[in-house]
């Protein structure tokens, strides 16, 4: 304390005029702001999204999800597998008939013994034909004992060509009358193109041969939308597929299979030749002499 207040404060104790001694008051610090909260996650954000928005914030990367194991390929096809990659169905079905013998002047060829009648028909690797295409599945179906029995070859590897057209080839005898629907333009040319290149003897070209496309059109072009065997199945004999892969369909499926696909397509193509080989005999029954 100074000189002069000490003698200030002398003469007001001497004047009776003592004034309590106050301290000066301390400047008052400013108020501090709110402290910071963050935003809690309430009943509409779960922990995983307010996680991810947090992540968002951060500019982290959202971890990659473990993939889940792949359910196993179905590869199963019917039949059994009588040669390495040449598989082998057989079936045999009803067929009421009392006749061994069907008159076919009306279609303009001559009379055949049931027994001798065989219809054919291939799955393709294409519809174009030529040396480039080649039949991965080839079906046939004939009668044996009152019944009719429809049998299917089918590779599922490029080196058993050669044995499905020589078991083919062992289905054939000289008596043997071929029956199909635009075999004789297309099915039989293909089976000759790769008989010959697998050099085989060709035993389908000496062989009589009914292809029942040209009576049909004879008889109902102009009265049919067009004379498809799926228009004539459903004009002639009543039938009408379901779920049935188109034939367009049939060498994709093959092909994807080749790759380790799935086999169901080319299940549905099996379905498809053996009701192709039923529907042949339905349309010569329907259009032989009465």
């Amino acid at each position: 304390m100074s000189a002069l207040a000490k003698r200030l404060g002398l003469l007001r104790s001497q004047a009776g005029t003592v004034l309590p001694s106050v301290a000066p008051a301390r400047p008052m610090a400013p108020a501090l702001p709110p402290r910071a909260q963050w935003p809690r996650a309430d009943a509409q954000r779960s922990p995983e999204v307010v996680a991810e928005q947090l992540r968002k914030l951060m500019k982290l990367r959202t971890p990659a999800m473990a993939p889940r194991p792949a359910a196993p390929v179905d590869r199963v096809l019917p039949g059994e597998e009588i040669a390495p990659g040449l598989r082998y169905l057989e079936q045999v079905a009803a067929w009421p008939h009392d006749d061994a013998e069907l008159a076919l002047h009306e279609i303009r060829h001559d009379t055949a013994q049931r027994g001798d009648l065989l219809a054919f028909d291939t799955e393709t690797t294409g519809l174009a034909g030529g040396t480039g295409t080649r039949a991965f599945m080839i079906g046939a179906a004939d009668f044996v004992d009152g019944r009719l029995r429809i049998r299917q070859l089918c590779i599922t590897t490029l080196g058993a060509e050669r044995q499905m057209l020589k078991v083919f080839a062992s289905w054939l005898r000289p008596e043997t009358v071929l029956v199909s629907y635009n075999g004789r333009c297309y099915d039989r040319p293909l089976l000759t193109t790769r008989y010959r290149l697998a050099r085989m003897r060709d035993p389908l070209i000496d062989l009589r041969h009914v292809d029942l496309l040209h009576p049909v059109r004879r008889r109902y072009r102009g009265i049919w939308a067009n004379c498809r065997l799926a228009t004539v199945e459903r004009e002639l004999l009543g039938v009408l597929r379901e779920d049935d892969l188109p034939g367009s369909e049939a060498p994709a499926a093959w092909l994807a299979y080749l790759r380790g696909g799935s086999a169901d397509k080319l299940r549905r193509v099996g379905l498809h030749n053996a009701q192709d080989l039923r529907s042949l005999f339905g349309v010569l029954e329907a259009m032989r002499d009465r």
